[in-house]
């Protein structure tokens, strides 16, 4: 293989043998990987937010969990209903919406995993404007391995 070649196809050569891709398992759980964190994605950011308003205003109420997720009361009521059934939320017709234990813990994870990344980003001299919308997706995707690299290089940097 061509050294132009190797370095356009560096995400999908083996490190330990540059000349061979890697092999089918090992880039299918990538992809894998992937996958699963889409699927959690979404869910993870209503119950960041519902965990930050309760955390700054003492409550989560759909209209304003609409507002600031840029989506319709009815978008957000359907979600609401999707973590309910998986016993993130509870709720209340024309009432706040409060997380269960397990959504606190979810809340607070998600919460973590997005500060370093913001950080992280912010350390390597990103805009302010542009670390705050990357990190909102970066944050659902990364390793707790690459995370916890990422913690450490921010903090090397005062962030």
């Amino acid at each position: 293989m061509s050294a132009e070649n190797a370095h356009k196809l560096d995400h999908v050569l083996r490190a330990d043998r540059p000349d061979e891709l890697l092999d089918p398992a090992t880039h299918a759980r990538q992809y894998s990987t992937v996958r699963k964190a889409h699927e959690t994605e979404l869910i993870e950011d209503y119950v960041e937010l519902i965990g930050d308003l309760i955390d700054a205003k003492g409550e989560a109420r759909a209209v304003e969990i609409a507002q600031r997720m840029g989506v319709t009361q009815a978008t957000v009521g359907k979600m609401i209903r999707r973590m309910t059934e998986a016993g993130l939320v509870t709720s209340q017709p024309y009432r706040s919406i409060f997380l269960t234990d397990e959504g606190r813990e979810m809340a607070r994870i998600s919460r973590e995993r997005h500060i370093v990344v913001l950080r992280f980003l912010r350390a390597l001299g990103v805009a302010e404007a542009t670390a705050r919308q990357d990190a909102e997706g970066m944050e659902h995707h990364v390793s707790d391995e690459t995370l916890a690299v990422l913690q450490q290089f921010a903090e090397q940097r005062g962030q």
